[in-house]
């Protein structure tokens, strides 16, 4: 009987073990992850909840693993990974021999530089312990200061203010969201935390992050401080290439993958957060994508792949993130747009296409209330994966249902 082995128990890897399954692959399955707790969902982490340490939402029972005869090994990492003899090495002493590899190991918060470990008083967010940990502070009374203005620093500043915290975003660059989304997206972000009582300072350069009598204080090169009883260090991820690195596989802004999501080693595959692979509707540009969906889809994909289905990597990149009452949407990678088209969809909610210098639509950012966008930013992912050039007309039309255009 064959053995496919899954080192990384989050959603990529719980996926694909459930994926294999379905798909299936009747031999054994074995899902290794280095947290206590079974897969859960990372994106509630950072979102605003009515309970400060509820249960992670898990993306399966215990018992499913069990039905579905997936063993599940939890607080357990690996030692040692040697493609030649196609086994791994575990913290507990055992050796686990394999058919099939997929390394699923994510990513870890990138470290600002010049802190050490983290203490009570400096943290970031990656687990759903780091997240408990944050939101114990997040109290009327306390002070939270966050270093960086993406995604996750301004989903956390928002749970923040839920809870009745003040906060302080510090972000280096001249405004949020500066790689993640366009200047008109990330200025109705802003005037929303602004609205909420945030304090938002941009083109700020961080001397040294400190701790004094039970606070922590960030010191600023232009002779500011700014004291807080929690400091997040909110600046992005690191990919988790290390096991793969030791092991003699291809690195390059992430785990190298092909198509298929095969490593440059035989019979091993990544997928999700720590990989970067080749999107053939950009024209193979190598792409690292972080998010819940990519996640999921890799996870199938790759179980897929493992049992020679052949399937090649093609969907969409989307992302979203939740705001207070604001929700962010974008579907597709913009770089390389020359043409940026907005459409108002009402109520302030608006969706801007991103074109490139033939007309072709590479992608579309949207924000607005609720879902008010969503189904716009669906059709225009389809209209993306479709490599359409559509009517600039009609696109910022509002009378013009964007379905029309697909179907054109």
């Amino acid at each position: 009987m064959t053995h496919f082995v899954i080192i990384g128990a989050g959603e990529c890897g719980a996926r694909a073990a459930f994926a294999l399954r379905e798909k299936g692959y009747d031999g054994e399955i074995t899902l290794i992850g280095s947290e206590s707790l079974a897969p859960y969902e990372r994106p509630p982490l950072s979102k605003a909840s009515d309970e400060r340490s509820a249960a992670p939402k898990f993306i399966a029972q215990p018992a499913k693993y069990v039905e579905s005869g997936i063993s599940l090994l939890t607080g357990v990492t690996i030692q040692g990974l040697d493609p030649k003899a196609k086994s791994v090495a575990l913290s507990d002493g055992r050796t686990i021999a394999y058919d099939k590899l997929l390394l699923a190991t994510g990513a870890r918060a990138r470290p600002l530089p010049g802190i050490g470990s983290e203490s009570e008083h400096i943290r970031s967010l990656r687990t759903h312990a780091d997240a408990v940990a944050l939101r114990k502070a997040m109290v009327p009374g306390k002070r939270i200061a966050i270093i960086g203005g993406g995604f996750i620093g301004l989903e956390l500043a928002a749970t923040a203010r839920a809870f009745g915290a003040d906060v302080t975003v510090l972000e280096g660059l001249e405004r949020v969201l500066k790689r993640g989304v366009p200047e008109e997206v990330a200025s109705v972000i802003t005037e929303r935390h602004s609205l909420e009582g945030v304090d938002i300072r941009c083109g700020v350069v961080i001397n040294s992050v400190t701790e004094q009598n039970e606070r922590a204080i960030i010191r600023l090169v232009d002779g500011d401080a700014v004291e807080a009883d929690l400091v997040l260090v909110g600046i992005g991820a690191v990919p988790n290439t290390d096991l793969a690195a030791c092991a003699g596989l291809k690195i390059d802004n992430g785990i190298a993958v092909d198509e298929l999501l095969r490593t440059s080693a035989p019979d091993i595959y990544a997928a999700g957060d720590c990989c970067s692979f080749p999107l053939a509707i950009y024209g193979g540009r190598r792409v690292r994508l972080e998010s819940w969906r990519n996640a999921q889809e890799q996870g199938a994909l790759a179980a897929a792949n493992m049992i020679g289905l052949g399937e090649a990597v093609s969907a969409v990149p989307w992302f979203w993130s939740d705001q207070y009452d604001v929700t962010l949407q974008i579907a597709g990678l913009a770089e390389g747009a020359v043409q940026h088209l907005r459409r108002d969809l009402g109520d302030g909610a608006f969706i801007l296409f991103h074109l490139d210098q033939a007309g072709r639509l590479l992608a579309a950012s949207g924000v607005g209330r609720g879902n008010a966008v969503a189904r716009d930013i669906r059709l225009a992912e389809m209209l993306i994966a479709a490599r359409a050039h559509p009517d600039p007309a009609a696109l910022v039309a509002s009378n013009v249902k964007l379905k029309s255009l697909l179907a054109a």
